[in-house]
């Protein structure tokens, strides 16, 4: 009877925890769906094109049409401009007020602002224009053809192309062709209820309002107040006690490539544009840092390549030519100074044949240690504040990469080459040493020489006043390229058939 009891409390409990498994797995299969339905609506992204084509070809009412379309980002409206047909596009451009159209327009990108604005009558364009914040619409104004910039620039109000023409007046490698003049400015001599009275008023036409810029009683910058400390302040409080005067600012003529680091230092969400006589001109923002730091890392990708400009799938054949003849042009000569100096070797060429099957291992090599220098070298001048011992430190340190990387190169090379001269090409084992001795020697010295090259020239550009970009790539390889020849010509010769005599 025992036995029959604890038989049936054993069954009891594997019954029990058979259930018990059952559970926990029920609970666990739960939560791996739970989880990747949660990952699905985290990386699912709604489909706000559709949504907006929708709208646009099913809501006849304009005053609906505006206010559905309220709810949606520019963004993603002008996203969804390419999806419709110049029907549907021509029905928006009736229905929408101006200023939403503007917001619309701003969120392209060139090619396709120039596009949509030219479906619209030129009524439509200038309030368009007028609408727009003042550096987008002279960015946009730069596309156009002369003739047609002048007619539009000619149309807009007073004050908009007074605003434009101060951007225009600067070239387009200083900071004020890249400024906007939507900013709110106040006087010193305010109490904290008075600026924000001002605030208010200006606020409807300058929607930049985290930073307040201040002018003193001769109109001249004098600082800037934060937003939040002016809605926290007390009324009565001057507003000189909250002013910070120490904060930055640019002058409008000065190079764009000079004060981005200094942008991206203080960390703003604007700087004030300041002209010679200290006044206010306008503002960089955040925004338009980004913008300004992205055309420069694409000027200087183009450079890289051996570009004068960057360049885009809408160019034209002729304009592809300008930006890449003039490099190819110089190229081409340096080309042919190093094909002389290889000529001047023909006769160790001609007694010697098997060092010609090396030539490429040395300069590609040699090319590889100078481009990396290069790139170190052109990231660290982006710091404008260097100095000339910081300079040297960096020229020491890619001397000591140089002969380290080289060595081991070059061991590696002589070592490996020894075997594949004896057994490919038939020759004895001292004279195949010999030769990959000498081709291990020429890989070390000619990665010394370029790693120097490749740090040194850009900083003598860069002395000169000249983009260090510009000696980067093609030319560095050109140069390189001669520095390999005769480092490896000249130790064969004086090495394998002078001292060696093995022709």
């Amino acid at each position: 009877m025992m036995n029959d009891l604890k038989e049936k409390l054993d069954a009891k409990q594997d019954l029990e925890q058979t259930h018990s498994n059952e559970l926990i797995e029920s609970k666990t299969q739960d939560k791996t769906e739970t989880k990747e339905l949660e990952e699905d609506v985290i990386h699912s992204r709604p489909d706000y094109e559709s949504e907006i084509l929708e709208l646009v070809r099913n809501v006849n009412s304009p005053k609906l049409l505006r206010e559905k379309l309220d709810e949606y980002h520019a963004y993603d409206i002008s996203e969804a401009f390419n999806s419709m047909t110049s029907f549907e596009r021509e029905k928006l451009y009736k229905m929408l007020d101006t200023e939403q159209l503007a917001e619309i327009i701003e969120y392209m990108d060139d090619q396709d602002q120039a596009r949509f604005l030219s479906e619209m009558n030129i009524r439509k364009v200038i309030a368009i224009f007028n609408e727009m914040e003042t550096d987008k619409a002279a960015d946009l104004l730069k596309g156009f053809d002369k003739e047609r910039s002048e007619i539009i620039l000619e149309l807009l109000e007073p004050e908009v192309r007074k605003k434009i023409s101060v951007i225009f007046s600067y070239d387009e490698d200083e900071i004020g062709s890249k400024m906007t003049t939507n900013y709110i400015e106040v006087a010193k001599g305010l109490t904290v209820r008075e600026a924000m009275r001002d605030l208010i008023r200006q606020a409807p036409e300058n929607d930049n309002i985290t930073t307040i810029y201040v002018h003193d009683e001769n109109g001249m910058y004098y600082g800037a107040v934060n937003l939040k400390d002016l809605i926290i302040e007390k009324p009565d409080t001057p507003l000189e006690e909250i002013i910070v005067t120490s904060y930055p600012y640019l002058y409008a003529n000065e190079p764009i490539d000079k004060v981005v680091e200094e942008l991206k230092d203080y960390n703003e969400d604007s700087i004030p544009i300041l002209n010679n006589d200290n006044l206010l001109l306008g503002a960089i923002t955040s925004q338009d840092l980004l913008e300004v730091m992205d055309e420069e890392m694409g000027e200087d990708y183009a450079k890289l390549a051996g570009l004068v400009a960057e360049e885009d799938l809408e160019e034209s054949l002729s304009q592809s030519l300008k930006k890449r003849l003039p490099w190819l042009v110089i190229l081409l000569f340096l080309g042919l100074i190093v094909s002389v100096v290889v000529s001047l070797f023909e006769g160790v060429v001609a007694q010697l044949t098997v060092i010609m099957a090396f030539q490429s291992l040395i300069l590609g090599m040699s090319g590889n240690a100078g481009t990396q220098s290069l790139a170190v070298t052109i990231r660290v001048l982006m710091d404008e504040t260097l100095d000339r011992k910081q300079k040297f430190s960096l020229i020491w340190k890619e001397l000591r990469v140089g002969i380290t990387n080289g060595l081991i190169i070059g061991l590696v090379a002589g070592a490996s080459l020894g075997v594949y001269i004896h057994f490919f090409k038939g020759y004895v084992w001292d004279q195949a040493y010999a030769i990959s001795l000498c081709i291990g020697v020429a890989l070390w010295v000619s990665m010394v020489i370029s790693s120097l090259t490749g740090t040194t020239i850009p900083l003598f550009f860069k002395k000169i006043g000249v983009d260090p970009a510009v000696a980067s790539g093609p030319l560095i390889t050109t140069v390189n390229d001669m520095v390999g020849v005769v480092t490896y010509y000249g130790l064969a010769w004086l090495f394998l058939l002078q001292f060696l005599h093995l022709a």
